[in-house]
């Protein structure tokens, strides 16, 4: 198994659109990607997480690089975003 964690800087007027983004592609994302194994949105007082769940670390990049992710779900969050996104992948033992 292997974690996806992006965090995301957002103002927290702009959370719910933020928010309704996850939303939106959750059911896209755990359908089409190959390896998804979940998806859940982690709310925090300074800062938004995404923690996607893969089979394997090769998904994960795959996804990275999708189109879902880098024209659907980054260019609706683009206008959103404080900072650029916190990436990191994590692989369970």
């Amino acid at each position: 198994m292997v974690y996806l964690q992006i965090t995301l800087r957002v103002d927290p007027a702009d959370r719910p659109a933020a928010a309704a983004v996850y939303e939106k592609y959750k059911q896209p994302f755990l359908g089409t990607v190959d390896g998804a194994t979940g998806k859940e949105l982690l709310v925090r007082g300074e800062d938004v997480q995404v923690l996607h769940g893969f089979r394997s670390a090769a998904d994960a990049r795959a996804y990275l690089d999708s189109e879902l992710f880098t024209k659907d779900v980054v260019g609706e969050l683009a206008p959103l975003l404080r900072a650029e996104p916190d990436i990191r992948l994590y692989d369970t033992v």
